[in-house]
């Protein structure tokens, strides 16, 4: 279910750089990504779990930054479209829906806690060392959505580097 509204009166200009005035905060963020990229989950699965999250939360920026990453990392158009209706289609293992429906109940957990059945569904696909580190990614894509979305990080300015 995609949910989100931002108010007519938001604009997309940007209200505060995090990398240039909360560097402390940024460097923590940075700090949070870095593990999360170390985890050894394989990288086409995060960045389907970054869209997800991104797609969940609205934040234009950040699923720019991810379909771009996910390109790079050899991930077709058809599966990075298809992220908002994963449940609708069959090009996703079992692995990755489990991870796409565990980003979603942990992205949305103030609706409806975390379902013993969506636990369960990630427990099969993720050891439990793999399950922390799967929601630590999702807690950390969901703190980038929420910065980008309050400071204004401008859409479309993401440019991957070499």
């Amino acid at each position: 279910m995609l949910m989100y509204h931002h108010s007519m009166e938001t604009t997309m200009t940007k209200r505060i750089d995090l990398s240039r005035v909360g560097h402390g905060a940024y460097q923590a963020m940075s700090a949070l990504e870095q593990h999360v990229r170390k985890s050894g989950l394989e990288q086409k699965l995060l960045e389907l779990v970054r869209l997800r999250a991104s797609y969940i939360n609205g934040c234009a920026y950040c699923i720019d930054m991810h379909s771009k990453d996910a390109r790079a990392e050899g991930e077709t158009e058809q599966r990075i479209y298809s992220v908002p209706v994963w449940h609708e289609t069959s090009y996703y293992s079992p692995r990755e829906r489990a991870a796409l429906e565990w980003t979603e109940v942990v992205t949305n957990i103030s609706k409806h806690g975390v379902p013993d059945d969506a636990f369960a569904a990630a427990r099969k696909e993720f050891s439990e060392e793999e399950l922390v580190e799967l929601t630590l990614a999702v807690i950390t894509i969901n703190g980038w959505n929420r910065v980008s979305i309050a400071f204004g990080v401008e859409p479309g300015s993401y440019e991957r580097r070499a």
